[in-house]
């Protein structure tokens, strides 16, 4: 871009030097240098943490000099490698850019509002982010501080866990039905409210029971947990909560267990695509499990073993272990507070992908909260 075409007007420099705490000083090449890296290592980082190029417009600063130095001086010490170090300014971009852009949406919508009489936008701008700026930057340091202290302790504990080191998780989608037929009817506030809602919603019931949010897809989330039991309870726990909201379309979920593949943040493979798939086909207001799941529930002693009624597979084992003629097998009288939840097989169908599936259908048992 043209130095003198493209520069930013005066109440968007003045928010940038607030926010920056720094002055315009170099042109991309000229920061590189100073950071004493090459240019085309300063773009690989700069790209990867979602800025554009910019040509040779004097645009940086001092900051921006220290960040460049900073990731490369990380890699000539050995501590990550080149492709490490644009991962981490990718992750962290990507990161931050959602939040920055939430942020905005959320404290300073009525930047875009006119401006209050006699006064210029930048003049009521100013003020607030001065005051907003230092709280949000604690807080910021606060949270990520947390979670990297509760991440590290996960892993640290599940040191010798066979089920975390080779990656094995519970995954969990949620879908409102008839979301995009519902977003033609409501009006942008409307859908805005209900998305937020539901968003707000499956954070705090996924973050409650234990579980991590891995993302928002506006009529969808994705989270995961550690252990079959803990994602159970978050998927009944989703259906049930929203279920009492009348504002809300009705709610289906999917899970499955298995090994998942873990970058930046977000989940992928086989297990991950299993539980959409189960999301797509499970009734309203209702929680379908693959079968990994349901044998996983009663590894855990949160389920009987599938096709089992509560309280026989223990009985079956033992009378199994001596010989004893199925005929001649003691009845087992099911007890139904043995487990707090019941799984139903239903009907295998095939699976865009997948093959053929055999969802169970999760449920509380009578009694249980």
């Amino acid at each position: 871009m043209g130095d003198e075409a493209k520069q930013p007007d005066s109440v968007s420099l003045q928010l940038e030097q607030l926010i920056l705490d720094a002055e315009r000083r170099y042109t991309p090449y000229q920061a590189a240098r100073a950071a004493g890296v090459s240019m085309e290592l300063a773009s690989r980082f700069w790209r990867a943490m979602g800025f554009a190029d910019i040509g040779q417009s004097r645009a940086l600063t001092e900051a921006d000099v220290i960040a460049l130095r900073r990731l490369s001086g990380l890699v000539e010490a050995g501590l990550l490698s080149e492709t490490m170090a644009v991962q981490v300014a990718r992750s962290t971009g990507q990161t931050t850019a959602r939040l920055a852009e939430w942020q905005i949406d959320t404290f300073l919508e009525h930047l875009t509002a006119e401006a209050e009489p006699g006064l210029s936008r930048a003049e009521v701008a100013y003020p607030l982010v001065e005051l907003l700026l230092p709280e949000l930057e604690q807080f910021l340091v606060y949270v990520w501080r947390r979670q990297l202290a509760a991440v590290t302790g996960r892993v640290v504990q599940a040191e010798n866990d066979e089920d975390m080191q080779s990656g094995r998780l519970a995954v969990g989608f949620a879908d409102l039905v008839g979301f995009t037929r519902l977003s033609r009817r409501l009006e942008d506030e409307e859908l805005g409210e209900l998305v937020e809602n539901f968003e707000t919603t499956c954070a705090d019931l996924v973050a409650g029971h234990g579980g991590r949010l891995v993302k928002t897809l506006g009529d969808e989330v994705l989270y995961v947990s550690e252990d079959a039991t803990t994602s159970a309870e978050i998927g009944l726990a989703l259906v049930e909560t929203l279920g009492k909201d009348d504002t809300m379309p009705a709610l289906r979920v999917g899970m499955a267990f298995g090994t998942v593949t873990t970058r930046m943040g977000d989940v992928f493979g086989t297990t991950v695509n299993l539980a959409s798939r189960l999301t797509s086909i499970a009734p309203r207001d209702a929680v379908l499990v693959d079968e990994e799941f349901a044998q996983a529930l009663e590894r855990e002693g949160a389920a009987a073993s599938p096709g089992v009624p509560p309280g026989a597979a223990d009985a079956l084992s033992a009378v199994s272990a001596v010989g004893i003629a199925p005929e001649d097998r003691p009845e087992v009288v099911e007890d139904p507070g043995s487990y707090p939840y019941h799984l139903q097989p239903m009907w295998r169908r095939p699976v865009r992908g997948l093959g053929l599936v055999e969802p169970w259908l999760l449920t509380r048992r009578p009694g249980r909260p």
